[in-house]
């Protein structure tokens, strides 16, 4: 969640995910692909910065039809998060656990869950940008990173992705910076757009449907018409400095 941002409308960049949004020139992924890993603020849950009570979680649009989905083709789903409030000294496990077990409750359960509580300040290995999260995650899962998703929110999800050697999605927030956007290899416009996108590159799609129905999320050719509705967060805009990001 953004504190004291400054902030561009959402068209200005736009153009940026338009036409590029589904694929970004990615090919298939090899299979296989056997799990996914999710960050939680801001990808599964709207961002309630430093959050210890289980009373404020609400989850983002779509988010228990999306891990549905992922569920249904038999794929593994993990959570990866850093709580820096525990490092700094503003959140304890304990809370921190209970908002978890509420995220479960509301959108079915985790294999594994993995919290980073160092403050950045410490230099940890498993706070992300750092593959540490994700490293944990798939060996409590019995996979290779590199059969991994993570889809988070915000370029230390994509970051940390890369360096474990997992594939990554990238789903914009409000808080998340252009350039991040630039630079991720693959970009969705929500989570449910995100879970079909991981579907076709894993080769688990249906094929045609989702297409049909959300042409945002469908591959554009060279040939294809890149200005198609892409629907922008809800706040209409991106933030480009003094985020808080725990």
């Amino acid at each position: 969640m953004a504190a004291t941002s400054v902030v561009i409308p959402w068209a200005a960049v736009a153009h940026r995910v338009r036409g590029t949004l589904a694929y970004r020139g990615v090919a298939a992924w090899p299979p296989p692909v056997r799990a996914v890993l999710l960050d939680r603020d801001g990808t599964l849950v709207h961002d309630v910065p430093y959050n210890g009570d289980p009373e404020l979680v609400r989850p983002v649009d779509d988010a228990a039809r999306a891990l549905a989905r992922l569920r249904a083709v038999g794929l593994r789903l993990g959570l990866v998060t850093n709580q820096s409030g525990i490092g700094r000294g503003r959140l304890t496990p304990a809370a921190v656990a209970a908002v978890n077990a509420r995220v479960e409750s509301a959108l079915g359960p985790f294999e594994t869950v993995q919290v980073c509580p160092h403050a950045p300040e410490e230099g940890c290995a498993c706070r992300k940008p750092g593959p540490g999260l994700v490293l944990r995650a798939a060996a409590a899962l019995g996979v290779a990173p590199h059969e991994c998703v993570v889809v988070g929110d915000i370029g230390a999800d994509v970051g940390a992705a890369l360096a474990a050697g997992a594939h990554v999605v990238l789903v914009p927030t409000p808080v998340t910076r252009p350039q991040e956007v630039a630079t991720a290899p693959v970009v969705a416009p929500t989570l449910l757009n995100a879970v079909e996108i991981v579907l076709r590159l894993a080769g688990r799609a249906a094929h045609g449907r989702f297409a049909e129905a959300h042409p945002a999320a469908a591959p554009r050719g060279a040939g294809a018409d890149p200005s198609g509705p892409l629907a922008p967060p809800a706040a209409g805009t991106l933030a480009l400095a003094g985020e808080v990001r725990t």
